[in-house]
């Protein structure tokens, strides 16, 4: 069984003596703890961590007429939101026991007490519990075991593709270019690139050169002596001087000037600076690797930007393909980022509604893998209850990749075929067999086509 010591732990709060003496012994294979009232309870909670609690309502009320037991409630789920609390309600209170439900309990028994079917309650909370705590332990795993390069999620044979063409050139020392657009994790395969390579005890080093005033840009690469301009109180070292012996990412390198461009290039083919100011060349050690989302292309051709220096920069070039070109990741990201942020900003939220699931999967998202974390981070905080919900993502209606204008029959059918398996995978949380149950066809054949589409299972 999952879940330790803990998950064997029962907590009753009742008040009635003989009813506690009746109950210490009545659960078979569970270490049952008893509390009368608020304070013990909520002590008890804390010190023995209890999977499942069945709470008394009919406690008495505080001195302010405030009912105990619905303040026991309210600070067993404020305390353990995972508890179980199963309500136990007297005659006339059923009503009481509904609002209890509706304020998070699991489940209510109405007395008098049966102990065999009060049990039976009490090992279905205990086996839910248990179920909940394996796929969490699943979930966490999975995260894992979804991880590749510089600690970037994915399941996607596109980005296991530029995973395994970063670790290759990781250890040869060429200048490397990422090419993609914004929010596709640049920067965090220009540092797995680093943390892979024979640099990687050396400092990685990035600048943004499209967030940095063209006239501060040359002084943050190269530095400047002390006196070169109003303002230069000391000598400062530049970004590449600061990497020598490891790794410089530049990102954005495409908003770099033209005449600064010049003294880079000068840089890579003399591995040599002068700082502005300065006199004495410095030798530098720093491998270049660079990033952009503009088309460099067509701007050699405008001369925005030189084609001796992309040539220089551009020793190998990686495509990192959008998330919307990665089958799967979405849903696999949305589901990290909601274990990473629903702890601190929303800890009743466990994870998502199907429907919320099919509209990540669904989701075209322009702005990548930044703008799936700030939705997921959005959605979190706006859930009311313990699942997000389609609303609480706030996307507009997309139109599936079914409804594309395919002129070629089986082109169609794949496309359909994909949305389809897609959707069916992402309700059935990755279960193959759910899968194929929910479309309809047979384990083997559904193994069949997500190898002939080349889908993550």
């Amino acid at each position: 069984m999952s879940g330790g010591a803990e998950m064997r732990k029962l907590l009753v709060v009742e008040d009635d003596p003989g009813l506690q003496a009746q109950l210490k012994w009545a659960y078979d294979g569970y270490e049952v703890l008893i509390a009368g009232d608020h304070d013990s309870a909520i002590e008890m909670l804390r010190a023995e961590e209890p999977a499942v609690v069945t709470l008394d309502l009919g406690l008495p009320p505080d001195p302010d007429g405030t009912r105990e037991g619905f303040r026991v409630l309210k600070s067993i789920l404020e305390a353990k939101p995972d508890t179980k609390v199963i309500v136990v309600s007297g005659h006339g209170e059923r009503a009481s026991a509904l609002a209890a439900i509706a304020s998070g309990a699991w489940d209510f028994y109405q007395k008098p007490i049966d102990i065999d079917e009060l049990g039976l309650i009490v090992r279905r909370a205990f086996h839910v519990r248990e179920l909940e705590v394996e796929n969490s332990r699943l979930a966490e795993q999975g995260s894992s075991d979804n991880r590749v390069l510089g600690g970037m999620i994915t399941g996607a044979p596109e980005m296991l593709k530029v995973a395994r063409t970063i670790e290759r050139v990781a250890n040869l020392d060429v200048s490397v270019m990422l090419l993609g657009a914004s929010g596709t994790g640049k920067e965090l395969l220009a540092r797995g690139l680093h943390e892979a390579s024979g640099r990687r005890d050396g400092a990685f080093v990035a600048i943004n050169c499209a967030a940095i005033p063209e006239n501060l840009l040359e002084s943050e690469l190269f530095g400047h002596e002390k006196g070169a301009f109003t303002g230069a109180v000391k000598t400062t070292e530049g970004k590449i001087e600061l990497a020598h012996g490891g790794t410089l990412f530049l990102d954005e390198v495409g908003d770099i000037p033209l005449p600064l461009q010049v003294k880079l290039l000068r840089f890579l083919q003399e591995r040599t600076i002068e700082r502005i100011g300065g006199r004495k060349p410095i030798a530098v050690d720093t491998r270049i690797v660079c990033a952009t989302h503009r088309d460099l292309d067509a701007m050699i051709v405008e001369q925005s930007f030189r084609d001796d220096l992309y040539y220089r920069l551009a020793e190998m070039v990686v495509r990192i393909p959008a998330l919307a070109e990665r089958p799967g990741d979405a849903v696999l990201l949305a589901r990290h980022f909601l274990h990473q942020y629903a702890p601190t900003m929303n800890p009743a939220v466990r994870g998502f509604a199907p429907d919320a699931l099919q509209a990540i999967d669904e989701g075209r998202w322009p702005g990548n893998v930044r703008e799936l974390e700030n939705r997921i981070k959005r959605a979190v905080i706006m859930a009311d209850g313990k699942l997000v919900m389609s609303g609480d993502l706030d996307l507009a209606a997309n139109e599936s990749e079914a409804g594309e204008d395919y002129l070629n029959l089986r082109s169609a059918r794949e496309a359909a075929d994909r949305v389809a398996i897609r959707r069916a995978m992402t309700q059935s949380e990755g279960n193959i067999s759910l899968a194929a149950k929910l479309l309809g066809i047979s384990r083997p054949t559904l193994y069949d086509l997500l190898k002939q589409y080349r889908m993550h299972a």
